[in-house]
């Protein structure tokens, strides 16, 4: 029986973490961005985590000077709170610090195009934002 209340432990604590980060309106605004990947790319598969931690972090061009990259408003942890260039707070992106996050279709649509000209000239595809998207909610 010790040897496997570790596991049933660890079971739990993945439970709860993959419910922490389910939500249903983020996952039908990710299932949109998924059927626009699938149009954009017919070999798209699936969302990647490691992909939008790997975007989230990276020195991009394209973009303004000043906002290379998404870290540089709100900062390397999404967990941890942000600041814009005009010095306003930006709350946690990571889900588990702020469930409501990546919730409101409309509001997912308004910052993305903002931040992605900002930071790449150009709108995210739908496969970089559900990647993000997907990066943040397992934060």
């Amino acid at each position: 029986m010790r040897r496997l209340a570790p596991a049933l432990a660890c079971a739990f604590l993945v439970a709860v973490t993959v419910q922490a980060s389910a939500d249903p309106s983020r996952d039908a605004i990710l299932a949109a961005l998924a059927g626009e990947a699938r149009q954009t790319d017919p070999g798209f598969s699936a969302f990647s985590a490691a992909r939008g931690e790997t975007f989230w972090t990276a020195t991009h061009t394209g973009g303004k000077p000043d906002t290379p990259s998404c870290t540089s408003c709100h900062g390397p942890d999404p967990a941890g709170t942000g600041q814009t260039r005009a010095g306003k707070l930006i709350e946690p992106m990571a889900v588990s610090r702020n469930p409501q996050r990546l919730t409101d279709a409309a509001t997912v649509a308004k910052w993305f195009s903002r931040n992605c000209n900002s930071v790449l000239g150009r709108e995210c595809t739908a496969a970089e934002k559900g990647d993000v998207m997907t990066y943040l909610a397992g934060k």
